[in-house]
């Protein structure tokens, strides 16, 4: 069994030498297991090691006494133990989710907690290869793709490590009975109960019964030679990822030509854009980024809901992922007096709430400066303001009477003839003096407020993209 184990860790580079890892612990017979073998291997692997148990208070005084058990045996392996209390039924209701993402969300949180205070760098969690088998069953009867057939990986984000994702149940349960362990026994996962139960105890004794006594050692080598073929695909859609898509603050622009790309790659460029925007996948399904490639065959404009609070917009063939916003359009403003940047002469500004940072800076015109160095660079005549700098947000009916013209312009129309999504309008700053727009920042500048041969004092604006 140690062998196996430590040939598993080998052959998927878990653990290095000196690794802090922390095991999550719920007390029953798969992660007792996990926590003994590696107590009995910290020397050989030269690792540190903690539990993290979770108290979901889900099974009356059982929950308790689970909690017990742990504590103890790691009182008696002299490791560290930490525990957390947490109302999962409470918890679910008022995130309306199931019970059991909840629970997740729970324990993974709390592992990360433990991570951050206590130094720890790996989480060893103990799924087995049964767990693996039933896993792929259930995404087969969904209809998977070869994503799905890689079922649970024995590494992820290399920070949660499957170290006996090799052994079976019955090897488990064997290896508790030899060495006196009497783990806890959870007794919901007896009965059929739930879509996993099923497949645990009818669905996979009846295909050993009457076709492949070794079920389970097939769907974990299925497993095993699904996961090469998603690796390749995966670096490849990675490359075209940076290639075609740009990351601005939370959200994700799609360029149109990543849409002519082999499907598979483009599949997974769209869930790691997915990923980037909401820090998950889950709940999302490929029929959700087929509804995406979908949007990006019509026309602009048009935008679809997406689980998780994301949305996805159709902007002129490109495809912009980013959070719902609910609030509606929300104003947002910077005021700055002539009078404090005369005393500064320069001034740094947090743009909180808009793509950009600013400096504001009042020099000397000598007639060297190149007015048109960076579209994030702008020059003004400091000397026509009268009372303040405005950045701020766009408003309904805003106009701007643009360099070389002698009309006006509306903002909205500028946004237009410039292709800018709808879901970044709120997000560009109009630099403004006194009640006048002066700049839409990428875009247009103002002739009222140009610089000439006659200006005195020049007013240099700098915006920086923040990452």
């Amino acid at each position: 069994m140690n062998d196996k184990v430590i040939n598993f860790i080998r052959e998927h580079h878990m653990i290095k030498n000196g690794d802090k890892v922390l095991v999550a612990f719920s007390g029953g017979p798969d992660s007792v297991c996990l926590l003994h073998v590696l107590y009995m291997m910290r020397q050989e692997l030269n690792i540190s090691l903690g539990a993290a148990h979770v108290n979901h208070l889900l099974r009356g005084d059982d929950s308790f006494e689970d909690e017990s058990y742990v504590e103890k045996m790691c009182a008696n392996f002299g490791i560290p133990c930490f525990t957390k209390r947490v109302d999962i039924e409470s918890m679910a209701k008022e995130k309306g989710i199931s019970s059991e993402m909840a629970g997740r969300e729970a324990r993974y949180g709390f592992f990360n907690e433990i991570i951050k205070k206590e130094g720890f760098n790996k989480v060893a969690i103990a799924h087995n290869a049964n767990d693996q088998a039933e896993t792929i069953l259930m995404r087969v009867m969904r209809g998977t793709g070869i994503d799905g057939l890689v079922g649970i990986r024995p590494v992820r984000n290399d920070v949660y490590i499957r170290p006996i994702l090799c052994i079976t149940r019955e090897e488990i349960e064997n290896y508790c009975v030899s060495n006196n362990l009497n783990p806890r026994i959870d007794r919901t996962n007896l009965e059929s109960i739930y879509s996993r139960n099923k497949v645990r105890l009818e669905m996979i004794p009846f295909i050993k019964n009457n076709f492949n006594k070794d079920i389970v050692e097939s769907l974990n080598r299925l497993a095993s030679l699904a996961n090469v073929d998603s690796e390749y695909i995966d670096k490849s859609s990675e490359n075209m990822y940076f290639k075609f898509c740009k990351e601005k603050i939370g959200t994700i622009i799609i360029n149109k030509e990543a849409f002519n790309i082999h499907e598979a790659l483009l599949t997974r460029l769209i869930r790691k854009s997915i990923f980037y925007v909401s820090g998950a996948t889950y709940n999302f399904e490929m029929k959700h980024i087929y509804d995406i490639i979908l949007l990006q065959k019509g026309k602009t404009g048009k935008s679809i809901n997406l689980p998780n609070n994301i949305v996805a917009e159709n902007s002129y063939g490109d495809i912009i992922i980013s959070m719902r916003k609910f609030e509606g359009h929300r104003s947002i403003e910077f005021i700055i007096s002539k009078q404090e940047l005369d005393e500064k002469e320069v001034e740094n500004l947090r743009l909180d709430g808009l793509s950009y940072d600013a400096v504001l800076q009042v020099k000397q015109n000598n007639n060297k400066i190149n007015l048109n160095s960076s579209d994030l660079i702008k020059y003004f005549d400091y000397d026509k303001i009268k009372q303040k700098i405005i950045i701020r947000n766009r408003k309904n009916g805003d106009k701007i009477k643009p360099l070389g013209m002698t009309g006006t312009k509306k903002i909205k129309d500028i946004f237009i003839d410039n292709k800018v999504p709808n879901n970044l309008r709120d997000e560009i700053p109009l630099v403004c003096f006194d009640d006048q727009i002066s700049w839409i920042v990428g875009l247009k500048i103002s002739d009222l407020f140009k610089v000439n041969k006659n200006t005195k004092n020049i007013l240099q604006i700098s915006f920086i993209e923040r990452e």
